[in-house]
């Protein structure tokens, strides 16, 4: 617009506006100082956030978490004990420890597999070549072996993994068992577990990515467990184990008679220890524990069965110590006893129709003659003849350490009263004690049962001369055999005691019952030596057989046992060297090239086989070769 000469031609206008209220509009916030303090505020409440993070992690916190980061880069590892040794009487093990590993894997509520694993060596390397499973790691550890296999699993038992309901027992918690550590089963494991068992050590090691160790940073050594001696002798087990029947099952009991000590302790069918030492499968569990012929069942202590005829020591020394025998005495052989309708005949007249006319007692043993102990135990009586067979151990555990023994039965009036108290037994009089039992009794049948290692226990105490000794397997210092509460002093008079060995010793001479003991004599080698003229002597390549002659007492038994097809169990007891004054005199001796072995007797031998037959065709020959392995070192 033209406003004239004083003005420029272009004029700008400024054009106001207005709000809606007639004031002008202010500047946006968030275009002045706003964007500022918001900026500022959310930088602030980050680094409070991260500071009270950190305040929270290193200091709150800072403990356990510094703990957590120690534990992925050190472990603690177990150093696990090594468990005592048992040993023999010589020394030889009879169950040791070999070295093995341990995977140790992470375990969770949802693991389904094992937490822990068992390596060989090789395995170890092999695992630890291809890594370790992230969180798992290796300890070092051991598995018990058992040099002596079947020959000894029933006295040595086996060790197994502690089981989830034992980790919560107080007991065990007490003493510090922890999960996949392993206790004593059965038999010396069991029985000397306390000192067997180790105490376990620690040891801190760093550790790499791959679970690796690296490097020890501390270390608690372990404590080995304590070795345990026995009085076992392995080469008699394995004697024992290899001389019985295989396809039978029995027991046998070898001891030293003066102090009770078990030298072997052998049951048939047995088992091989060494199969525990690693993971059974179910198949081999049920093999074991669910076997009808029970081959964990330790017969030598557990089983009871009707002695038969080798009980006929007890009735002697009864009769003897009561004063209704003598050495005079003499009862006729008349071939069976008749008591009203029932007969009780002697085997000899039942088997050849024979009969042996008057024996004395140590014809009586001798031959094994059935009339003259029916006699015996009718003049003796069932009370104290029960007494004496109480006082010699029948009837009540003897107190072996191995846990599982019997008791037997020593049957009497009172008991059959208690056993037979049915209004059908009274009206039947079965609850009346009566002559017949008392004959079968006398005998070694009838209600009565021992255990082969009661039976080897009476055994002992004629051989030792009157005492009963505490079955033992653990190896104790040899003054404390001599101690009452061990060896009871029975106080049998020495004329008793000598006539029962005599007429054992003529149960293994011809004319006897012991037939494959006859002369039992041990052939050996000795080297031959030539004299030179100076007097010197020189050895030769050449060696002489001689042999050694062992007199021995021995009693056979044969037991009915109500079998349906009449079959019998086969006894027999003896012990070796008898004492000098019944080596000679009667029935066998040396012969020219012979040395005779006498003195205190060294070894009892009881022997067992169920089902079997006669005890001089069956039991006897597995003595005999315990016998020879015995005196043939």
């Amino acid at each position: 617009m033209k406003l004239g000469q004083a003005f420029s031609d272009s004029v700008i206008t400024e054009q106001k506006t207005a709000t809606r209220f007639g004031k002008p509009k202010a500047p946006s916030w968030w275009l002045g100082a706003g964007r500022a303090l918001l900026f500022t505020t959310t930088l602030f409440v980050a680094l409070f956030i991260l500071g009270w993070r950190l305040f929270d992690l290193t200091v709150i916190h800072g403990y356990e978490f510094r703990g957590l980061s120690d534990g992925n880069r050190t472990r603690e590892l177990i150093r696990h004990a090594p468990r005592g040794r048992i040993l023999d009487r010589t020394g030889r093990e009879l169950a040791r420890n070999d070295p093995i590993y341990r995977l140790i894997l992470p375990c969770t509520s949802e693991t389904q597999d094992p937490c822990i694993e068992i390596l060989s060596a090789p395995e170890r390397d092999a695992a630890l070549a291809k890594g370790l499973p992230p969180g798992a790691y290796i300890e070092n550890d051991f598995t018990r072996v058992y040099p002596a296999g079947a020959a000894t699993s029933h006295v040595i038992g086996y060790i197994g993994e502690i089981t989830q309901k034992e980790l919560g027992d107080n007991y065990y918690q007490l003493r510090g068992y922890k999960a996949g550590d392993r206790l004593g089963r059965m038999g010396a494991e069991a029985v000397f577990e306390e000192r067997l068992r180790g105490r376990n050590g620690r040891e801190l090691v760093e550790i790499n990515a791959a679970g690796i160790a690296t490097r020890t940073l501390g270390r608690i050594e372990e404590v080995p467990g304590e070795d345990v001696t026995l009085t076992i002798d392995r080469g008699v087990a394995e004697a024992a184990t290899a001389a019985f029947p295989p396809d039978k099952k029995g027991a046998i009991v070898v001891a030293q008679p003066m102090t009770g000590e078990i030298l072997a302790l052998y049951t048939s069918p047995t088992f091989d220890a060494n199969i525990f030492s690693t993971a059974l499968s179910p198949e081999a569990v049920s093999g074991l524990f669910e076997n009808p012929d029970l081959p964990m069942f330790n017969r030598g202590i557990g089983g009871v069965y009707p002695p038969g005829s080798i009980f006929k020591l007890i009735t002697a020394i009864a009769g003897l110590e009561e004063g209704t025998l003598t050495a005079d005495t003499l009862i006729e052989d008349t071939g069976e006893v008749v008591i009203g309708p029932f007969k009780f005949a002697n085997w000899y007249f039942t088997q050849y129709g024979k009969t042996e006319g008057l024996v004395n007692i140590v014809k009586a043993l001798q031959r094994s003659n059935d009339i003259f102990f029916y006699k015996a135990g009718e003049a003796i009586g069932i009370t104290k003849l029960s007494l004496w067979a109480k006082r010699l151990g029948v009837g009540a555990p003897l107190g072996i350490q191995i846990p599982g023994e019997a008791a037997g039965l020593m049957p009497n009036p009172s008991w059959k009263a208690l056993r037979f108290d049915s209004a059908e037994d009274k009206r039947a009089r079965n609850d009346l004690w009566y002559l017949g039992d008392t004959y079968h009794v006398s005998i070694g049948q009838g209600y009565l049962l021992t255990t082969p290692l009661q039976a080897n226990t009476w055994t002992n105490a004629v051989a030792n001369g009157g005492k009963l000794c505490r079955p033992t397997i653990e190896k104790l210092p040899a003054t404390s055999y001599q101690l009452p509460a061990h060896c009871k002093n029975l106080n049998i008079k020495k004329e008793t005691i000598d006539l029962i060995t005599e007429g054992m010793k003529r149960a293994c001479e011809p004319g006897g019952t012991g037939w494959p003991l006859f002369n039992f004599n041990i052939k050996y080698q000795i080297a031959n030596s030539k004299y030179l003229d100076n007097g010197t002597s020189e050895a030769s390549s050449s060696s002489l057989t001689a042999s050694k002659f062992i007199p021995l007492a021995c009693k056979t038994g044969t037991a009915e046992y109500g079998d349906p097809d009449d079959k019998t169990h086969a006894w027999f007891t003896a012990f070796a060297p008898i004492p000098e004054r019944f080596a000679h005199g009667t029935g066998q001796a040396p012969l020219s090239n012979q040395s005779t072995i006498t003195g205190e007797p060294e070894i009892s031998v009881t022997v067992l086989v169920e089902g079997a037959g006669e005890g001089s065709d069956n039991a006897a020959p597995v003595a005999k070769k315990i016998l020879e392995e015995w005196f043939g070192r």
